[in-house]
């Protein structure tokens, strides 16, 4: 898991700000996230949970997906998310279990 190529969703709390991302290594890329130094955007808005997770088997096909979802509207965000973590749980404290 830890080197496969997956979209993600990541929020600063319940319907907070989301940031969308695609990465080969998200146990890293989450920590980097939650280190404030995974991005610019997420530090400034304190965007540290992990709340959506898609794997997928080449880097393209995540890519491919990530565009998708930025162009989504945010209420189709927010449903995406709540289908399957209607409490926006913290993804990243599941990672490594």
């Amino acid at each position: 898991m830890a080197q496969q190529p997956c979209t993600y969703i990541m929020a600063s709390m319940k319907r907070g700000t989301l940031y969308i991302g695609v990465t080969r290594d998200i146990a890293m890329r989450c920590w980097m996230h939650r280190e404030g130094k995974g991005s610019k955007f997420c530090a400034r808005y304190r965007v540290k949970r992990l709340v959506h997770l898609e794997f997928f088997d080449l880097m393209a096909e995540a890519i491919a997906r990530e565009k998708q979802l930025k162009n989504w509207r945010r209420q189709w965000k927010i449903e995406l998310i709540e289908r399957d973590n209607p409490d926006w749980s913290d993804l990243f404290l599941r990672l490594n279990q």
